[in-house]
């Protein structure tokens, strides 16, 4: 055999043992892309799952006392005030930013709306637009505070979140607003509180406000150029200002609405519990960003969907829910939701490791 016919069959050898690699690396990765594809595409499909799981799992476990319509109800009740938030949240951490201020900015807005009514006299609709229009100026600041100074929103609102919630002390005293007070003579404050039936489970406004804010948000981000803006500034704001994105005028936006979704939220929560309380919703803040982790949002901003927050919202709701009624220590539902936040932060990493 002369060397050109030997050197040609080794080359077609080598060649034939490339193609049957890189034939075996297509396979191998391509179960992996496809999966990294369908999570990229749609990030809400993790926490969408875990949801669906949870419920399966506790309705086998507890039968019909959870499967009732009274259990489900029940569960977006207690997760409406938390739901709101997260909206606003979401839409922050889209944009790689963070907001710490939300519930302090959601407790103030309620403070100003009862104290406007009751210590002023000031008619009660005028004194919700106020509470609204307080927490929609607090948002401007931190968003010009992140977008004009150039400081990192994680400072910006951390020290915003220090100002308001002294600022709520020292306006309110400290005082209590009752709900018997608010009956008799601001029920409109009340107003995300009300009740009503549809074929034997009860609903609240707040829960339909919520639902319907998510359902608002989640075609705005998909279907609008404010949306995709959104987007584009959270995965690259240098690229986003090349590409002709008005990245201040898209952070301001996102900040100020954070802020009224957040007014919007205080009002709810006098509506839940029924009074004015300057010490209530404490833990808004983490919860929020619970809600927004366990949905899938990419905490590195740009990747996300806020149907998964409404989603990490019921999740947290039905694990407290149905441990309760399993009788467990309350340990239980901080244990589960604790693996649930690494596991979500885990798996974003992997999407984005992949997808890079």
């Amino acid at each position: 055999m002369s060397e050109a016919n030997q050197g040609a069959q080794e080359f077609e050898s080598a060649a034939s043992g490339k193609e049957a690699i890189a034939e075996f690396e297509s396979h191998r990765v391509g179960f992996v892309g496809k999966l990294q594809h369908i999570l990229h595409v749609n990030p809400s499909f993790v926490p969408l799952i875990v949801l669906v799981g949870a419920i399966v799992i506790f309705g086998v476990l507890l039968g019909s006392k959870f499967f009732s319509p009274f259990a489900m109800t029940l569960i977006l009740q207690q997760v409406q005030i938390v739901g709101i938030v997260a909206a606003a949240q979401s839409l922050v951490i889209l944009t790689a930013g963070i907001d710490l201020s939300v519930g302090a900015i959601m407790v103030f807005s309620s403070v100003i709306m009862g104290q406007f009514s009751f210590r002023y006299g000031i008619p009660v609709p005028v004194a919700v637009l106020c509470g609204l229009a307080i927490g929609t100026a607090i948002g401007a600041i931190n968003g010009w505070l992140v977008s004009r100074v150039k400081l990192p929103p994680f400072i910006v609102t951390l020290g915003m979140w220090q100002i308001v919630l002294a600022t709520n002390f020292l306006y309110s005293a400290n005082e209590t607003i009752r709900s018997q007070d608010i009956e008799a003579s601001a029920p409109f404050l009340q107003f995300f509180g009300t009740k009503f039936s549809i074929g034997g489970a009860t609903f609240t406004v707040g829960v339909i406000f919520m639902l319907v804010l998510i359902a608002v948000l989640a075609y705005a981000l998909r279907h609008t150029a404010w949306g995709r803006h959104v987007y584009a500034v959270g995965d690259d704001p240098e690229a986003a200002e090349l590409s002709g994105v008005n990245v201040h005028k898209t952070l301001m936006s996102v900040y100020m609405l954070s802020g009224l979704i957040c007014a919007f939220a205080g009002w709810a929560l006098i509506g839940r519990i029924g009074s004015v309380s300057p010490t209530s919703g404490q833990l808004a803040n983490i919860e929020s960003i619970t809600a927004v982790v366990i949905g899938g949002i990419s905490l590195f901003g740009g990747r996300g969907s806020i149907l998964g927050s409404l989603f990490g919202a019921l999740i947290v709701g039905v694990f407290t829910l149905g441990l309760r009624l399993l009788g467990a220590d309350a340990q239980w539902t901080y244990l589960l939701i604790g693996l649930l936040i690494i596991s979500a932060v885990a798996v974003d990493q992997w999407i984005r490791k992949v997808s890079g």
